[in-house]
């Protein structure tokens, strides 16, 4: 991995820049970040405080961006990035790490992907995110998979700007509250900024119909809480997860960023774990 592509020039991308200066074991080639038009000089001012390569270049179009040659892009950007990009990255030949995981929730989207890494010979690489968990659960999907539940808890300010506020005065709360119960599907395409980790674990189980969503504003947490349950064929077992939110997004997980970054250093580590 001596070239890197980064889709995204925020918070997370911020994170995942931190993590790779600490712990590659020599720095990149060239980083490559795309970014929207107008956010060039986020990106630049990215660059300068993350020094990762030797080389680095921002773009506000893909081509540009995939003739640099990156062997992998990691897409840090969100829903609309997946949508706008994902396909041509993986028709191009390179592998995608997505972590708007949440975006595959759309059939069609997941569907052109799917061809587009065929057809380019690429992977799409789906990190756990802010979640953990996902090996054990695509172990025992092996096995037969009886039931998985997934329940995201989340302060209510993490809620704000989002489809919670139509179903609960998050304003006024002085209890945990259910508001949303549904499938991983629903979920995700009702709270994109949220809800990537419904994706994510119905992706390593039982696929987006069969999982079980609960999304929970609770004024009691100051963390965002995901708990899994799983029962199967090999064996039973809940995980939960307090994940500190992203100085950047109260709506993240500030664990999602170095869940990209662990996925991208496996790439150059002699011991893969």
């Amino acid at each position: 991995m001596e070239r890197l592509g980064l889709i995204g020039a925020g918070g997370m991308a911020a994170t995942v820049l931190d993590a790779l200066a600490a712990a590659l074991p020599a720095p990149l080639e060239h980083l490559a970040i795309l970014t929207r038009p107008g956010g060039e000089a986020r990106a630049e001012a990215l660059l300068r405080a993350h020094p990762v390569a030797r080389d680095a270049t921002v773009h506000t179009a893909l081509d540009p961006f995939l003739a640099t040659g990156p062997a992998v892009v990691a897409e840090c950007a969100g829903h609309a990035a997946v949508r706008a990009h994902g396909a041509a990255v993986l028709r191009s030949g390179r592998d995608l790490v997505v972590i708007s995981v949440g975006a595959l929730a759309d059939p069609a989207l997941h569907t052109a992907l799917e061809d587009a890494a065929q057809a380019g010979g690429a992977q799409l690489i789906l990190p756990a995110g802010a979640v953990g968990g996902l090996d054990a659960l695509g172990a025992a999907r092996l096995s037969g998979l009886e039931a998985v539940t997934y329940v995201g808890r989340k302060p209510p300010a993490a809620w704000r700007g989002t489809a919670a506020e139509e179903m609960a005065d998050l304003a006024t709360l002085r209890e945990a509250t259910v508001f949303f119960t549904g499938t991983a599907r629903e979920a995700a395409q009702r709270f994109p900024q949220n809800a990537n980790v419904a994706a994510a674990v119905a992706l390593a189980g039982l696929g987006f119909e069969q999982t079980a969503v609960q999304l929970v504003a609770d004024p009691t947490v100051t963390r965002n809480e995901h708990e899994v349950a799983v029962r199967s064929a090999c064996a039973d077992f809940t995980i939960r997860l307090a994940g500190h939110p992203s100085p950047a997004n109260p709506k993240t997980s500030l664990s999602a960023g170095y869940s990209v970054a662990r996925t991208l250093l496996n790439r150059v580590a002699r011991v893969v774990i």
